[in-house]
């Protein structure tokens, strides 16, 4: 079932719209041109596979965050895309790459791992934390936005978090290392594992079959 963002509130939080809105007015001459030939093209979605042990960050995350993670028990909702809602998730992404400076979980608080929301550093699962947040705060549905974890296709094979996003165009994906938003089999990524849709609490992983194409 598609969502549409806009019969719900725009931002519970003023001073996140009003930075947005500003934001949003310097990439429009960017993204405009593109957007329409941007939607027009083929949605592709992952084939997942079973269900997997949440990351170890995700569960303190949870732990503190409690209300974070909550499944509301509606069903799973994409987002019915538009030129518009392109922008505010062209705005965002960017936002928040600019706003956050990656910085390890070891310079900041001495531990190998800790998810948390970042003020001005983090490294990329803080990074993917507000992305979600600020998006669910536009209005944008939490089983549509779904934290993903993969690993680079080079030799160290480092592993990585970046923003799944759910719409009726396909499933995109937002990413600190680049300011675009790619289509999930654009990047040079292979997927791990990621929340399901339907509880932010459940992860699955990827089958190793190809991404299901709808036209």
């Amino acid at each position: 079932m598609a969502a549409d963002v806009r019969d719900r509130k725009p931002y519970r939080n003023a001073g996140i719209g009003r930075v947005l809105r500003y934001f949003a007015c310097g990439l429009l001459l960017l993204i405009s041109w593109p957007a329409h030939a941007f939607l027009a093209r083929p949605a592709v979605f992952a084939a997942l596979g079973a269900v997997a042990k949440a990351p170890n960050g995700w569960q303190q995350f949870c732990t503190e965050n409690p209300g974070e993670c909550r499944s509301d028990g509606a069903p799973p909702r994409d987002v019915t895309l538009t030129p518009e809602l392109l922008q505010q998730l062209y705005a965002i992404n960017g936002l928040v790459n600019i706003r956050v400076k990656w910085t390890s979980d070891e310079e900041l608080y001495g531990k190998p791992e800790r998810w948390t929301y970042p003020l001005d550093r983090g490294d990329c699962e803080d990074i993917v934390l507000l992305k979600r947040r600020m998006l669910a705060e536009a209005g944008w549905p939490l089983s549509a936005l779904l934290v993903t974890t993969v690993e680079e296709k080079t030799a160290a094979k480092g592993h990585h978090a970046v923003l799944t996003v759910r719409t009726d165009h396909g499933e995109f994906i937002l990413d600190n290392q680049t300011p675009e938003i790619l289509f999930a089999d654009e990047t040079n990524y292979h997927y791990l594992i990621r929340q399901s849709t339907y509880d932010p609490n459940v992860w699955v992983t990827f089958s190793p079959n190809r991404p299901i194409t709808v036209r």
